[in-house]
């Protein structure tokens, strides 16, 4: 008797266990299994954006008089020219030159002007 008894307790287990049961939720949501993230290369650190003096500064670096140098203070303080121009106060100033020749030399005057940063 007691074999049959826990035979049935067996099978009736077995079954109970092989029923679809919907899953589990929270809520009215199905729970979320968190997968371990992939060991990927380690990333480089973003550089911090440098200052625009830094930036001016090395725009200083490529040939004077040339549309690479140019480019790169247009880049910074893209051109906006406007028909008639005073003499400039600021760098914000340049970018009202309409010839490429002034925008090029009012740069250079302000970049030439700054103070070396530290390294």
């Amino acid at each position: 008797m007691r074999k049959v008894l826990a035979l049935a307790l067996i099978l009736g287990s077995s079954a109970a266990l092989a029923q679809d049961k919907p899953p589990p939720t929270v809520g009215g949501k199905p729970l979320v299994q968190i997968k371990p993230k992939e060991a990927a290369a380690p990333k480089e650190p973003k550089a911090k954006p440098q200052s625009v003096a830094v930036r001016m500064q090395a725009c200083l670096e490529i040939d004077d008089e040339t549309k690479e140098r140019l480019n790169c203070y247009d880049a910074i303080f893209p051109p906006k020219p406007k028909a008639r121009v005073p003499a400039p106060k600021a760098v914000t100033d340049c970018p009202a030159f309409k010839e490429e020749d002034g925008r090029l030399k009012c740069f250079n005057s302000f970049a030439e002007k700054l103070p070396k940063p530290p390294k």
